[in-house]
């Protein structure tokens, strides 16, 4: 082989191992991005949903805000969750006229990564977050 032959060869052998070591990378961002996306998204919705709790006077008027919040907010930012837990903290809506409580709101999200997914990673991540809000010490009853 004269010199020029294998020159040619090595360029491809070199193509070989950094095209796939560069899809992975990319691969990687994509699916990195995804999660911290989701998360942020995530925590959004968890806050939307402690805000819409909040302003409610009821334990059960309170939950069935922040859920509707929560979902609302994770449709309006496209999440896409293969499932979705919320759990509800609406006790500090009992509490007497003029005591300071909180309500918090804890979502869960299993994002979805099959689209972007490779082949060494899980088909779903899960992200959580937890958001509290205050509840108004003078709010009427």
């Amino acid at each position: 082989m004269s010199g020029r032959d294998q020159r040619g060869l090595s360029m491809s052998v070199e193509a070989v191992v950094l095209i796939p070591a560069l899809l992975l990378v990319v691969g990687l961002l994509l699916v990195l991005a995804r999660v911290a996306i989701a998360d942020q998204h995530v925590g959004v919705a968890a806050g939307a949903g402690a805000r819409a709790a909040s302003l409610e006077r009821t334990q059960a008027a309170g939950e069935r805000a922040a859920r509707a919040a929560v979902v609302r907010a994770l449709g309006d930012r496209g999440v896409a969750c293969r499932h979705t837990s919320v759990t509800l903290d609406t006790s500090g809506l009992t509490r007497a006229l003029g005591e300071r409580a909180r309500v918090s709101v804890e979502v869960g999200c299993s994002v979805d990564l099959s689209d972007v997914s490779l082949p060494f990673m899980p088909g779903t991540v899960a992200v959580s977050a937890t958001r509290t809000s205050p509840v108004d010490p003078l709010r009427g009853g």
